[in-house]
């Protein structure tokens, strides 16, 4: 019998062992080593000395809420996609965690199938993103007067003005065509744009004044 080669470890952080068992057996049956947490504090023991091909972390776990523990492991900078997984009446508070450095998020219930797939593709693109090893176009680009943008935000720039839809943004970037609409939302509320067209106006701007 041949060993079927490990694709990376993925960390599960919930505190419903049906949870991290389903998940467990899902990902394990896609070929990923899982280690399984159930609160916060156990996650970040070992999150903080080896780095997972990605972290699955739910919102509401006992003592630390998800989003405490994403904002301890400093999610933009964390060196592997972070998703929260969200119940129904979660969804604003997970759109908040994409704003701390989030990737994405998955709502309960899920099919083990759609997990495997948005996991494949966020490790994938996120190696590429790697092994590119670039910073997004506009990541020097200075909008006077106004908030920062993220790092994630300024990749979904990059997709936007280069004319990419939500979902080929989303492929791109391995996340969802909903959670680049929110980063969209978010950019264009960061730099006073009122539309599609005068966003693309500012960054043209930007960027004339930069070179």
């Amino acid at each position: 019998m041949v060993e079927q080669t490990s694709r990376g470890e993925i960390f599960v952080v919930d505190d419903d062992p049906a949870v991290r068992d389903t998940l467990s057996m899902v990902l394990k049956a896609a070929g990923y080593e899982v280690i399984c947490f159930a609160d916060g504090a156990a996650l970040l023991s070992v999150a903080r000395s080896r780095t997972p091909a990605a972290v699955l972390l739910d919102v509401h776990i006992p003592g630390k809420s998800g989003l405490d523990i994403l904002n301890e492991l400093h999610g933009e900078d964390y060196p592997a996609p972070i998703f929260m997984i969200s119940g129904q009446g979660d969804i604003a508070m997970a759109v908040g965690a994409i704003k701390s450095g989030a990737l994405d998020f998955i709502e309960k219930p899920f099919r083990g199938s759609e997990i495997v797939g948005r996991l494949d593709e966020a490790i994938g693109a996120y190696a590429r993103r790697q092994s590119e090893s670039a910073s997004p176009k506009f990541g020097s680009l200075h909008f006077p007067g106004r908030e920062p943008l993220t790092r994630r935000e300024r990749e979904v720039l990059e997709q936007f003005a280069a004319g990419a839809s939500n979902k080929e943004a989303g492929r791109t970037l391995g996340i969802s065509p909903r959670t680049i609409e929110d980063h969209r939302a978010n950019i264009m509320k960061k730099l006073g744009a009122r539309n599609a067209a005068d966003l693309i106006r500012i960054v043209m701007t930007a960027a004339q004044r930069a070179s």
